[in-house]
């Protein structure tokens, strides 16, 4: 009876009697509002850019470093004139006063001193940003260049992709005996035919031979014919005689002399 009393009791008590639930994650923990507000994702979200889960930011492109870097530099090309012109202006400053005021002069020439200062801080920083620049703008262009033999290597690979060496060999040995075959064509059609004889060339060459030997022989034979035919004849002398010459002019002058001397004697 105790115990019948005992569970009635139990089952009235209603909303109050303590129900027990298995264990939560971490994660639902987290997750689960308290007071009607969303602490445990607020918490989340502190912890992630505590630890530098949040979104990055995205930097600059070098085009756009090279030009804010460039613009720098006009800066402070400015500023070295103008710390230029102030320190010839403190300098006048301190020659206009001299020993008259000595003060006077001895500020001026501080001031010239930090503007110096300044000037040679400014000369340091405008070649520290020079260098920087020449080192993105390098940097740059060796990046084009990467990417440009990258491309061009991703070509030549795509062109040579369904090439294959032996294939190629085989290909070119192919050629060779297509070349071959036609040459064997052309030489066949080429080739002189008589009603479907074959006459050997050697055999024409020998037959050729024998012909002119022949022909050397015959020409030999000739030759000692023409030695042996008899004289040719003269004509006879004719019997009748020829007419006297005159006789020459110094036998008519010897003629004369004689003449001459029988006169004379």
């Amino acid at each position: 009876m105790s115990r019948r009393r005992t569970e009635e009791g139990l089952g009235k008590a209603g909303p109050c009697v303590m129900r027990h639930h298995p264990p939560r994650s971490k994660a639902e923990v987290w997750r689960t509002p308290r007071g009607g507000g969303g602490r445990g994702e607020l918490a989340m979200s502190g912890l992630g850019r505590l630890f530098g889960k949040g979104k990055k930011e995205k930097g600059p492109t070098p085009e756009e470093a090279i030009q804010k870097l460039k613009e720098t530099e006009k800066i402070l090309i400015k500023k070295q004139e103008f710390l230029e012109q102030k320190i010839q202006q403190e300098l006048q400053t301190a020659k206009k006063y001299g020993t008259k005021n000595k003060r006077a002069a001895l500020q001026a020439l501080r001031r010239k001193k930090r503007f110096e200062q300044q000037l040679a801080q400014t000369d340091g920083t405008l070649s520290t940003l020079e260098f920087q620049r020449e080192a993105i703008e390098n940097a740059t262009t060796n990046a084009e260049v990467l990417r440009t033999m990258e491309l061009a290597a991703q070509g030549m690979k795509k062109a040579y992709q369904d090439m294959d060496i032996d294939k190629v060999d085989e290909l070119m040995t192919d050629i060779t005996e297509q070349q071959e075959v036609a040459q064997q064509i052309s030489d066949a059609i080429s080739r002189p035919m008589g009603f479907g004889d074959y006459v050997d060339e050697d055999e024409l060459l020998e037959e050729l031979e024998l012909l002119e030997q022949e022909e050397l022989a015959q020409e030999l034979l000739s030759v000692g014919d023409k030695e042996e035919e008899p004289p040719v004849k003269l004509p006879s002398v004719p019997s009748t005689h020829l007419p006297a010459e005159p006789a020459p002019k110094a036998d008519e002058d010897e003629e004369a002399l004689k003449q001459l001397a029988e006169w004379v004697s």
